[in-house]
């Protein structure tokens, strides 16, 4: 009921979805600009129109006693980042003990204006040898843009060109990270922040 109503809500407010659904079995749907919060409720859409469950990794704090089941019910998985845990090993293990597993992940982590991204999603596709999906939140022309599944080598700036090309092309908002690339052509070595 909740995925009928999310998809009516989706097709009733206009949004369409522009690019190839994937029939990848794993993989990791690298979404921006997150920019805010009615993003989520957009990204609840897309699950049951294109038929495909997407986990969502989100921060620890939303997960409360009053709404984590909520969370977990539409497919949550806190992250704890006050914890000395590796992400990327726990979310590689995750896939490898999954036959068919499709996680969200914003590599910007907040709503806010970012100068870098989060790398983390990088090396979970990489150690996990599943491809990146990206997803543009595309608000001016309430367009959902998907790319085809981007499969990782370990050579950072040649792997993420693609990335910048394609988020470069979604109209609204366009934070540092991104505007720092459209000027210069310059990708961001990683930092080792996840």
């Amino acid at each position: 009921m909740l995925s009928a109503l999310t998809r009516w809500l989706f097709n009733r407010f206009g949004w369409r979805i522009s690019g190839p659904v994937p029939t990848v079995p794993k993989a990791i749907w690298v979404v921006a600009p997150h920019s805010t919060n009615w993003d989520f409720l957009i990204g609840l859409g897309i699950r049951p129109t294109i038929h495909i469950w997407i986990e969502y990794l989100a921060k620890s704090s939303l997960f409360t006693w009053y709404s984590g089941w909520l969370f977990r019910a539409l497919g949550g998985k806190p992250v704890y980042r006050d914890k000395s845990n590796n992400l990327v090993d726990a979310m590689a293990a995750v896939f490898q003990q999954h036959d068919t597993l499709h996680v969200c992940i914003a590599p910007e982590g907040t709503r806010s204006n970012v100068s870098s991204l989060k790398t983390g999603f990088y090396y979970i596709a990489l150690k996990a040898n599943v491809p990146l999906i990206l997803v543009g939140f595309d608000w001016p022309r309430k367009l959902v843009l998907l790319s085809e599944p981007l499969y990782v080598t370990g050579n950072y700036a040649a792997d993420m060109l693609p990335f910048y090309q394609f988020f470069s092309q979604v109209q609204g908002v366009k934070k540092d990270w991104l505007k720092r690339w459209e000027e210069t052509g310059l990708i961001d070595q990683p930092t080792g922040r996840v």
